[in-house]
């Protein structure tokens, strides 16, 4: 089990990161001229969906009660796969160029959306580091919260096929089990 000192400080890092992503894109997407890139409407998804599961998750933490189930788990998988995608695609979108390079600006599908392209520019790349740190944090409670759905019993293993109790043998006759 993990201490709910972890458990919770580990969920308030999550909790800022997810707020200044949120509220970069909600920026960004507020000064927009005429639409945005489907990977700022994407991350405004994964901040939302994450600000929702945090809500949950920091309820868990302090009270204990859903602690060991699959739940936890599951949330923080989701939030952890959500952030690496949008990282990475925000990363690739954007490049590394500095954003007072007036050519990079007026190029990029990010940045060139806006009447001020570098402060566009800035609020994405900020975007993109705090979409990372946010990653690695639900990476570790993802950890976490692994080991505390193992101590609390849930078989994280596939069902697989289940074998036949011992003693008990069947014959196959036209389609029938039956028992000797």
């Amino acid at each position: 089990m993990v201490s709910k000192v972890v458990d919770i400080g580990l969920r308030g890092l999550q909790f800022l990161w997810t707020l200044l992503v949120m509220a970069l894109v909600g920026n960004i997407i507020a000064d927009a001229n005429s639409g945005n890139p489907s990977i700022i409407n994407y991350d405004m998804f994964v901040a939302v969906f994450a600000m929702l599961s945090i809500i949950f998750l920091l309820a868990s933490a302090f009270t204990g009660v859903m602690s060991g189930t699959p739940i936890p788990l599951a949330l923080d998988i989701l939030n952890t796969l959500f952030f690496f995608c949008g990282a990475v695609a925000m990363s690739a979108q954007l490049g590394v160029h500095s954003c007072s390079n007036q050519g990079y600006v007026k190029s990029n599908g990010i940045t060139n959306g806006s009447d001020n392209k570098p402060k566009r520019c800035r609020e994405s790349q900020a975007t993109t580091a705090f979409l990372w740190f946010a990653f690695i944090t639900f990476a570790a409670s993802t950890f976490f919260s692994a080991m505390n759905a193992r101590a609390g019993g849930v078989n994280l293993r596939g069902h697989g096929i289940r074998k036949a109790k011992e003693g008990r043998k069947g014959r196959m006759n036209g389609g029938v089990i039956r028992l000797l």
